[in-house]
């Protein structure tokens, strides 16, 4: 049993963020299931949205934030964040961070979809995550301790249930070990992993969600998954991320023979929000047509995007004829844990930033490149929060007594999970579809799940169930929304319903005192 101040699981940019902002006084551990590098944030290749250009205006990028979020989006948490991001580029920057800069020193700008100006701060071209989270791993300070291969597989309430004071780990021998602080971070980043097309790294599989859920934590917006337009797509899968800001240089979806698809379908083209150019390219997909990126348009492509030219060669992509085959995939779950700006969740001492957390910024899809300002802008706003506190901690001697059930149920194939949600969960939703893959999992009994000791489980079998778990919200509450908004288009619902449906759906975990059985409820509550 060890003892912190502040436990943070995960290693994004919120965690890295969150960790180098903290005072120096407070015991600090960062666990995190592989190692520092190996999540989504990393992988970021576009870069961070801020309104640092001379004509540009963070209003004018609130506007575009709330226009590509479907008008679903707490507008003042997007205002504040949209405000703070100047600062805290310009803070990275002058601490030694780099962006890329022009001739004058001054940063350069790309233009990503749904954005009306230039204002996306890259680094080595396509290499901002990378840049950043080195840069943030090299700034940790010695009140920090980092345990890699360590995977957090369930949350410790106090006897009352009322306070999260700590964690249980599977270490890399396969041992359990107890961690307790009065300050416990989720920042285990989003779910891509429960779909069969995914951007996402291997460790997104949706951990954060599924710990809070079964401690009886407040979700919110579950069904609204965005599925980025352009995966590289060879030999049937999908081999990485081609960035958004590609497009944002010139290049042109098209069909083989150069028909450019975005032409006729949205004013911005190309440059559409995501979710209209994803289901575009779906929509050619399921007709059996290969849709392609035509690169020609863009001058010394592999200096401006060395990453995405390395990945496509490693393929046997010819770049000379211009032409990447491309296909959507899961790419970023705007719903998730609810918290405040804080990243305050329902549970006193449990805290969620990143992807993990549903804010409100992002609303009903992600505008580009603001996850990485909204896990910088979050994960300092808790630092501030807890540097203001002086919790007393727990001990070991209030560990609850509640023994958990023993269940050694099946849970179902990852790659049999992927593909069912991709087809029946995925880009296109139907109520027949979703029922029929409600069904499906409901199979594996959900509900027992929910409250089963986990401590005899392998960190395959936690991943498996963790996905289980996310995957069934996600079924869910698409289910329950019955319009199309954002990430979450219904066929059989293809329009907004702005009179009934300007509303979070706030997922509540509902446990029966006379059986102990969970119930999935959920509660539409007006934003």
């Amino acid at each position: 049993m060890k003892q912190y101040d502040v436990i943070i699981i995960g290693s994004g940019i919120a965690a890295l963020q969150l960790a180098n902002k903290l005072t120096k006084d407070l015991n600090v551990m960062i666990l995190t299931k592989e190692n520092l590098t190996k999540g989504n944030s990393y992988l970021a290749q576009g870069g961070v949205a801020a309104a640092v250009a001379p004509g540009d205006d963070p209003y004018l990028h609130y506007l575009d934030t709330m226009e590509a979020g479907a008008h679903h989006n707490n507008a003042k948490a997007v205002l504040e964040m949209t405000k703070k991001a100047p600062e805290l580029i310009n803070g990275l920057w002058q601490s030694g961070c780099r962006f890329d800069e022009d001739e004058n020193g001054n940063l350069l700008l790309g233009m990503e979809g749904a954005h009306s100006e230039k204002r996306i701060v890259h680094s080595g071209g396509d290499e901002t995550g990378r840049h950043m989270v080195e840069f943030l791993i090299s700034d940790l300070a010695s009140n920090i301790t980092v345990e890699q291969s360590t995977f957090v597989y369930d949350l410790i309430l106090n006897q009352e249930k009322s306070r999260c004071i700590g964690v249980k780990a599977k270490l890399p021998d396969g041992s359990n070990e107890i961690y307790l602080a009065p300050h416990v971070v989720l920042a285990t980043g989003g779910c891509g992993q429960i779909f069969s097309f995914t951007s996402n790294a291997e460790t997104a599989s949706g951990d954060g969600i599924a710990l809070a859920y079964r401690a009886g934590v407040e979700l919110a917006d579950m069904e609204f998954v965005q599925f980025h337009p352009t995966l590289l797509y060879v030999d049937g899968k999908t081999r990485g991320l081609i960035s958004e800001a590609v497009r944002g240089e010139g290049a042109l979806l098209v069909t083989e023979d150069g028909k450019q698809i975005m032409a006729g379908i949205h004013p911005l083209k190309d440059l559409a929000p995501r979710h209209i150019v994803s289901q575009t390219i779906y929509d050619y997909s399921r007709r059996g047509i290969q849709i392609y990126l035509d690169i020609s348009y863009i001058e010394d492509f592999s200096s401006r995007f060395p990453t995405i030219s390395k990945l496509c060669t490693q393929h046997g992509i010819d770049m000379e004829k211009g032409l990447i085959p491309v296909v959507p995939g899961s790419h970023f779950i705007m719903g998730g844990i609810k918290t405040d700006l804080q990243g305050r969740t329902s549970i006193p001492g449990l805290y969620a930033i990143g992807e993990a957390a549903c804010t409100g910024i992002h609303g009903a899809n992600r505008l580009a490149s603001n996850s990485l300002l909204e896990g910088m802008f979050v994960g300092g706003n808790l630092a501030d929060w807890i540097n203001s506190q002086r919790a007393d901690k727990e001990t070991g001697n209030n560990l609850p007594v509640h023994v958990k059930t023993f269940f050694a149920g099946k849970l179902p194939v990852p790659d049999m999970l992927k593909q069912t949600m991709m087809d029946r969960a995925g880009i296109v939703r139907t109520k027949e579809q979703l029922t029929l893959q409600a069904e499906w999992l409901a199979q594996f009994n959900h509900d027992k799940w929910l409250d089963a000791d986990l401590d005899h489980l392998s960190p395959a079998q936690l991943t498996s169930l963790f996905m289980y778990i996310t995957a069934t919200l996600v079924t869910q509450s698409a289910l329950e929304r019955t319009e199309s908004r954002g990430g979450h288009y219904r066929e059989d619902f293809p329009y907004e319903d702005n009179a009934n449906w300007m509303k979070k759906q706030i997922i509540h975990q509902q446990k029966n005192r006379k059986d102990g059985k969970h119930e999935f409820n959920q509660t539409a509550l007006a934003t």
